[in-house]
């Protein structure tokens, strides 16, 4: 939370570089009402962020379209990904309190500005959870994650040597853009950054394209899973869950997958849904073994891919939970070090798990000699891949149903998020419904509440 708080100050005292073509630091139009706030006064229920692992619901001012490119959607769904939790915790820098979050949303237009032309009131879309500008370097190779011209944050382009898209809802670290777990939400660009969805795909399908569908298939492709690869996976979330199925849609021979501790039962939620999997509970090991010798008794080398799909936040030793404590490194490098000690020699290491900045007691030998390569699969380029998942939901290669656990109100997201971040309730997947959400689609959950 200190170095949250710290990089604020920074970013404010060195300005941001001036580049951007979108407004940004809008993670709330109750900051400048006059100036981003819709001028009838209506208000909104949007979840923001109060400090760290403190989340709540509140009214807030409607936006408005500040920009001739914005579109202004009312949400008709949205959900929790694990990376919104890397927001609670205060892993990611530069959070201020009262900013909406979310980053994966779907919903109808609503209004738009005098330069959107290809929209209709009552157009059902899905958002893509980067902000893409669609003529930059990047965008014209739909690589829109890493857009050059929708976020100016100094810190972020000093860490990483350039910088990622906008995001919504993800910190003025991505550019300070309001989220999508609200009742309505501005998206600039909007003629860029909404796919239009078919009348037969539901919004509790549909929504998924947003972020996690993409980063499955992303985390796969990317790092190269191929027809008769044995895959390990690291983490048994929604992410892990769709890139096991994806990779077996690649033509892996074997998955394995791999959780633990309060994240147990996922493993038993996947295999129901994908018998074929494997599954291994690294808490309940027999004496004496470890996650690198399991894999090598289970496949002879080892596996030959690695996917990691759980974040660097997570310290499983004491070592990195102190170190991490005491801000001598951001992230944990306990599981790269597990999958690069257990794949095949020549083997693939993917990271779609959020990495934020430095770690320590990396494994660098290992990495060399053993010729391992190491993947930074990054921010899914969602732009690149959703008219193809899109047609895969459609003819049901694909089916976002698998991990849907939950349907839930947005008047109980603060309580919702608290569930979430526990793993209980065997919480996989949510659905967040609003008032403008149409009534659950035939085969998905029906709402369930957590307040009483």
């Amino acid at each position: 939370m200190a170095m949250s708080q710290a990089a604020n100050y920074v970013e404010k005292a060195t300005g941001h570089t001036g580049d951007a073509i979108t407004e940004q630091d809008m993670t709330n139009p109750a900051r400048d009402r006059a100036k981003y706030a819709d001028p009838s006064g209506e208000t909104m229920k949007a979840l923001v962020w109060m400090g760290k692992n403190e989340v709540q619901v509140i009214d807030a001012p409607k936006p408005r379209v500040i920009e001739p490119r914005d579109v202004i959607l009312q949400v008709t769904g949205s959900t929790i990904c694990g990376s919104d939790l890397h927001l609670l915790h205060g892993s990611v820098v530069e959070m201020q309190k009262g900013d909406i979050l979310g980053h994966e949303f779907c919903g109808r237009v609503l209004e738009w500005g005098d330069q959107v032309t290809k929209f209709k009131k009552g157009d059902r879309v899905v958002a893509s959870f980067q902000i893409a500008c669609g003529d930059c370097m990047y965008c014209k190779k739909k690589l829109s994650s890493q857009c050059e011209r929708t976020n100016e944050n100094t810190i972020e382009n000093a860490m990483y040597g350039g910088r990622t898209a906008g995001m919504f809802g993800y910190s003025h670290f991505t550019g300070g853009f309001a989220g999508g777990q609200a009742e309505y939400v501005r998206v600039p660009y909007g003629d860029v950054n909404l796919l239009p969805l078919p009348d037969d795909v539901p919004d509790e399908k549909g929504l998924y394209l947003s972020d996690v569908l993409a980063t499955s298939w992303n985390c796969v492709v990317d790092t190269g899973v191929k027809e008769g690869d044995v895959v390990a996976i690291w983490g048994a979330g929604p992410i892990g869950q769709m890139a096991a199925e994806m990779s077996f849609t690649n033509g892996a021979k074997r998955v394995i997958l791999i959780d633990g501790g309060p994240g147990s039962w996922r493993l038993d939620f996947v295999k129901e849904k994908l018998p074929k999997v494997e599954t291994l509970n690294y808490t309940s090991l027999p004496k004496g073994q470890s996650v690198t010798s399991m894999l090598k008794e289970m496949e002879h080398g080892g596996p030959d891919v690695a996917l990691e799909c759980v974040a660097g936040e997570y310290a499983k030793g004491w070592a990195h939970y102190f170190e991490m404590l005491l801000g001598a490194e951001t992230d944990t490098s306990e599981i790269l070090n597990e999958m690069i000690t257990s794949v095949k020699s020549f083997g693939r290491c993917g990271i779609t798990g959020v990495y934020v900045g430095f770690t320590n007691h990396f494994n660098i030998g290992a990495l060399m000699e053993r010729g391992i390569r190491l993947i930074g699969n990054g921010q899914a380029p969602v732009h690149l891949y959703w008219e193809q998942l899109l047609k895969m939901i459609q003819e049901g290669k694909t089916d976002p149903y698998a991990m849907l656990s939950h349907r839930v109100d947005i008047a109980e997201m603060d309580a919702v998020y608290g569930v979430f971040d526990k793993r209980g309730d065997h919480m996989q997947k949510v659905f967040v419904q609003t008032r403008f959400s149409d009534p659950p689609a035939p085969g998905s959950p029906e709402l369930k509440l957590f307040k009483k």
